[in-house]
């Protein structure tokens, strides 16, 4: 990853981002940016949950997490699986959560 990195700061290597990816990376750090948004991710990385599972253990209404789930899906952040009538969320992005799970045990150490 830091050889990526150096790579990329490479002034022979270095592009600029195409209006997309950086649309899509604004809108990335803008779903990370909001509390309920992580709480819901920090769930979905143990195990995928109904929006009433969900709901009930981050003590949200079913509304609000239904609301969340859509943004974070429109972003490919979750995908879901529906069983009879009741959908199944889980994180659809490694790299996104893995980010995500870095910057909560960087700040869990301050």
């Amino acid at each position: 990853m830091e050889k990526e990195l150096a790579n990329h700061n490479d002034e022979n290597s270095a592009q600029d981002l195409d209006e997309e990816t950086l649309f899509l990376v604004s809108q990335t750090f803008k779903a990370l940016s909001d509390p309920t948004r992580i709480r819901i991710l920090n769930l979905l990385f143990i195990k995928e949950f109904s929006v009433n599972e969900i709901a009930k253990q981050l003590d949200l209404r079913q509304s609000t997490v239904s609301h969340q789930l859509r943004f974070l899906k429109n972003l490919r952040l979750v995908k879901y699986r529906r069983e009879g009538t009741t959908l199944y969320y889980s994180h659809d992005d490694e790299h996104v959560m893995n980010m995500l799970q870095q910057t909560i045990e960087h700040c869990s150490h301050h």
